[in-house]
């Protein structure tokens, strides 16, 4: 099943770099280093990871990363990047994969899923004559449950429903019964051509993410609010754009 992001990242290609919540990536994973304890040598999946800016920043600390993302045009730009830069030492490698459907088991030490790259952006045009929004995220966190080894750690960031509604802007519409925000924009490629877009992103209280994780099989063991660039263990707040779930695959079956 296609993905409704894929014709974006077709044309934003590498100016999706661009944009301003990109740019603080080497903050982010400093933070994400401490959050999930990770030390060179850990293998670590990134769900949605876009043209791989998280996982050629994890790589360059020393960590053995694998990269999936819906888009082909994404992770082509990731692997050239990653062939180009040095210190990245091969420990990068991507590939075209859907998030609602992982094939890993047990594989890794540790699993993100970041600035919605994959779980929050289930839903969409079609996307709901089935499954609401809820339940399409759940097969993502679920595939990145499997995919931790039992005591590796997730971290998940989605939209702050709070937020959302509190600073909803005119072209936004915000969808109460499935909690799903619809956005008219536009996008540019890297020639500053535009294309008029339109984004559907899921939004979660912090209570409707610990019941998720607790669905799949996750402990969640803490929810910080973050926004782009300022990533660390700071409190929920209504002020902060994004929640970030930090969780386990827990060591004992059954636990």
């Amino acid at each position: 099943m296609g993905h409704w992001f894929d014709e974006l990242a077709d044309h934003m290609g590498p100016a999706y770099l661009r944009y301003s919540f990109t740019k603080g990536t080497s903050q982010e994973v400093g933070a994400l280093v401490e959050l999930l304890d990770l030390a060179p040598g850990a293998r670590v999946l990134d769900v949605g990871c876009g043209p791989g800016r998280h996982s050629l920043e994890l790589a360059r600390r020393g960590c053995t990363v694998v990269g999936v993302d819906v888009s082909e045009r994404f992770v082509s730009l990731a692997t050239a990047a990653a062939a180009a830069d040095e210190s990245v030492g091969g420990r990068a490698t991507f590939e075209v994969a859907d998030a609602r459907s992982l094939a890993f088991d047990a594989a890794f030490d540790a699993v993100i899923s970041l600035c919605q790259g994959a779980f929050g952006l289930a839903g969409g045009p079609g996307a709901f004559d089935e499954l609401p929004a809820r339940e399409l995220d759940e097969a993502i966190l679920a595939g990145i449950a499997r995919a931790l080894r039992p005591g590796g750690r997730a971290a998940v960031s989605a939209f702050s429903a709070y937020f959302q509604i509190r600073h909803l802007e005119d072209h936004d519409t915000f969808d109460v019964e499935r909690g799903v925000n619809h956005e008219t924009t536009e996008v540019r490629n890297a020639a500053g051509e535009v294309r008029p877009a339109e984004l559907w992103t899921s939004c979660y209280t912090p209570r409707e993410l610990r019941l998720l994780a607790r669905l799949v099989g996750l402990e969640p063991l803490a929810l910080y609010g973050v926004t782009p660039g300022d990533y660390g263990p700071h409190p929920l707040s209504i002020d902060r754009p994004e929640s970030l779930l930090v969780a386990a695959r827990p060591s004992i079956v059954g636990a």
